[in-house]
């Protein structure tokens, strides 16, 4: 923008430069051609008086003195044919001034400038000739100086362009600067107010977004706690009531169950009070831990569950829990979207340069619409929240999710791509 705006100062000032210029130059040129025939008209005239007296012995002194001394050469047509002074052709223009009266006319190289004289009654002729170099002294000399002039002004032009874009695009960098880190989550980005006042109304606006931003998140990280603490109330009830249970083999589970909806809660409201940045973790480990809490219900839904995972440890870009919520989803995707019985499979392996991929595939009646895996959309009465976790999980470590058919073609098959 600095060059485009650099630019465009360049383009108007040459041409205002030229349009004042080029009639300048010409005003020059004649100005100089009109003071050099000023002057030989001056030189002629003082002849006029010599010369119209008759005396041809005075006049020839005169004019020997001018063509010695003056700066045009001079040559007097006497009416008898005769000339003294520099040698000249008797032109059309001098029987014309002869015939008439006093001319200034074209003539080769330059001009010649001629009085008509009354000598006894007959006309007598005073040539006095400027040379084309006479007509132009000093036009060089005046046209360089002023080029000289317009080059200093459009450079003076171009420096000020500089200087205007520099106090222009400098707090627009700044306020870009600004945008993408706020952009990139860093709420405390604040535009500094400098600049035209246009800019600076425009500082006061992101800053004020900036806040309203801040404001809105974190009331909705206050409602999102507050949620979550509401459910500690049934967990409680619900633990007592575990904890009343006499059969300690039917007590153990539900415990265990409780244990991990009261950990989830806990971490919403931690989370949602102070998000967490982003982590590592061992998707081996994590993996194996939820797989082995969700084969007890595979179980009671006399369901196969088929494991297969590399050995670890296999980093990935994701917290612990992050990774958990998102095989959470997919496993309760499996249990909700197909009948009890279905068998399914659970495959991680590490991925080529680094990461690992966690294929979850079931032999239920596949995939429905993917328009189901919008966030907020489900076909099975759920929330429609699960696999836009996986989802967001996939993409925050730098993966993918990736929706396929299972195994010989049957079923379903999604794929978390960890980064």
């Amino acid at each position: 923008m600095r060059a485009r705006l650099t630019l465009l100062v360049a383009a108007t000032a040459s041409l205002i430069l030229l349009a004042f210029s080029i009639p300048m130059a010409i005003l020059l040129r004649n100005s100089a051609a009109q003071h050099a025939v000023d002057s030989a008209q001056q030189e002629g005239q003082t002849l006029v008086s010599t010369v119209s007296s008759g005396d041809r012995a005075a006049t020839q002194a005169a004019v020997e003195s001018y063509n010695v001394a003056g700066l045009y050469p001079v040559t007097v047509f006497w009416p008898d044919g005769s000339v003294i002074g520099v040698d000249a052709p008797r032109s059309n223009a001098v029987e014309l001034a002869a015939a008439g009266s006093s001319i200034t006319a074209e003539a080769d190289g330059g001009r010649e400038v001629l009085f008509n004289v009354n000598v006894d009654g007959r006309a007598a002729v005073i040539r006095v000739y400027v040379s084309d170099d006479q007509l132009t002294a000093g036009v060089a000399r005046s046209w360089l100086l002023l080029g000289a002039i317009a080059l200093l002004l459009l450079g003076f032009g171009l420096l000020l362009a500089w200087r205007l874009a520099q106090v222009i695009l400098v707090p627009l960098h700044d306020l870009a600067a600004v945008s993408h880190r706020l952009a990139r989550g860093d709420l405390d980005a604040r535009a500094d107010a400098a600049g035209p006042a246009e800019l600076r109304n425009v500082g006061t606006a992101l800053n004020t977004l900036a806040d309203r931003i801040r404001e809105l998140l974190e009331a909705e990280r206050e409602r999102v706690a507050d949620l979550s603490h509401r459910l500690r109330t049934p967990l409680t009830v619900l633990r007592l009531e575990t904890e009343a249970l006499g059969d300690h083999a039917q007590r153990e589970p539900v415990e265990r169950a409780v244990a991990d909806v009261e950990r989830a809660v806990n971490e919403a409201i931690r989370d949602a009070r102070n998000p967490a940045q982003a982590g590592t973790c061992d998707a081996a480990a994590v993996v194996a831990e939820r797989v082995e809490f969700w084969s007890a219900l595979a179980e009671d839904t006399a369901r196969e569950c088929r494991v297969r995972l590399a050995p670890g440890p296999l980093p990935v870009s994701l917290s612990a829990a992050d990774l958990a919520a998102a095989m959470d989803s997919l496993l309760a995707n499996v249990f909700a979207h197909t009948p009890d019985g279905t068998a399914f499979e659970v495959r991680l392996v590490p991925r080529y340069e680094s990461g690992a991929t966690v294929d979850v595939a079931d032999e239920g009646p596949g995939l429905p619409n993917l328009g189901v895996f919008q966030r907020g959309r489900s076909e099975g009465g759920s929330t429609g929240l699960g696999l836009d976790i996986a989802g967001r999980a996939a993409a925050a470590s730098g993966g993918q999710l990736v929706f396929g058919q299972g195994p010989g073609g049957r079923g379903a098959l999604i794929r978390l791509e960890l980064g």
